[in-house]
């Protein structure tokens, strides 16, 4: 049976996703995949339903959020592959001394388009027995906006993803204070979909987890320019350089799983960071979002490369 997979928008930290269609590992795994691009990610749980979707890729926030709002929809994560949070601190000046308290002296421009970025770090900020709200933060504004706004001196330091990090980076405008990978593992991406898919396409989503797999193994045995290069057609608008420098960084700070395993410890940390910041009510359980039977099956079957 063909399988649609939805992704809610088009972002480097995403590459392992777009590797499996790039280097043909679907194929290569005797399942039909479609890529298309979720008409509103507000709608989650009612397009995997309906099955006008039958696989989304996205935060595992959004499986806890269901989980703690509506639990009749169940909606599991089966294949992870974004392990750790691909956000940085990026400010004017250099800071090489940075720590978290830094961040209570100067402007602060945190990502508004999504919670997760700012639910991860207001629990960093807790944990360092810093009260989020000593911070003066702009909230409103895009990274774009946020971008625009570092440049021109309105604020000191922005929450950014790639490729607006490298840009900066490389423009001599930017300068790393704080990789949010450091904190460790966080859970940030996992394929998920209605428990009820899970079983009735059950062959599909193993044959699809061991190419993700197998497109994991190939992603850590190549450098930046040769990813770069293998996922250009879904970054057309990225220089070159620009999304190789990306992809060699997040390789470095670990944003990207080496397997498929979504590890408890990652989605603990995510689900204390949304329980503390207010987005969900009440703790979630682990064996509730998460099944891993196809991630522990291809890893014991240990599949080659691409």
């Amino acid at each position: 049976m063909p399988i649609t997979v939805y992704e809610s928008f088009r972002a480097i930290f995403y590459t392992p996703f777009y590797l499996p269609h790039a280097l043909g590992a679907y194929t290569a795994e005797g399942v039909d995949v479609t890529l298309a691009t979720s008409p509103d990610t507000g709608d989650v749980a009612a397009h995997l339903e309906s099955q006008q979707a039958d696989v989304y890729w996205g935060g595992p926030m959004r499986i806890m959020m269901n989980r703690d709002r509506n639990a009749a929809v169940d909606i599991v994560g089966f294949c992870e592959a974004v392990t750790r949070d691909p956000f940085f601190l990026v400010g004017n000046r250099p800071n090489p001394d940075f720590t978290l308290n830094d961040l209570t002296t100067v402007t602060v421009g945190t990502v508004s388009e999504v919670p997760t970025p700012w639910m991860c770090l207001q629990d960093d900020l807790r944990r360092a027995e810093i009260a989020p709200a000593a911070v003066n933060r702009v909230t409103d504004a895009s990274m774009a906006e946020n971008v625009a706004a570092l440049r021109d001196g309105r604020i000191d330091v922005a929450q950014l993803f790639q490729p607006d990090v490298e840009t900066l980076l490389q423009s001599g405008v930017g300068h790393i204070w704080y990789a949010a990978a450091d904190r460790g593992p966080c859970t940030y991406t996992t394929l998920y979909t209605i428990r009820r898919t899970l079983e009735a396409k059950a062959d599909e989503l193993h044959r699809m987890t061991r190419a993700m797999y197998r497109a994991q193994k190939w992603l850590h045995a190549h450098t930046g320019p040769e990813i770069a290069d293998t996922v250009a057609e879904f970054f057309p608008d990225c220089p070159a350089e620009i999304l190789a420098g990306a992809i060699d960084r997040y390789k470095a700070v670990g944003v990207w799983g080496r397997n498929p395993i979504l590890p408890r410890a990652g989605f603990d940390r995510l689900s204390a960071a949304l329980l503390s910041g207010g987005l969900i009510g009440k703790p979630i359980p682990f064996e509730a979002c998460v099944d891993m039977r196809f991630a522990a099956a291809v890893i014991a079957d240990d599949p080659p490369s691409l």
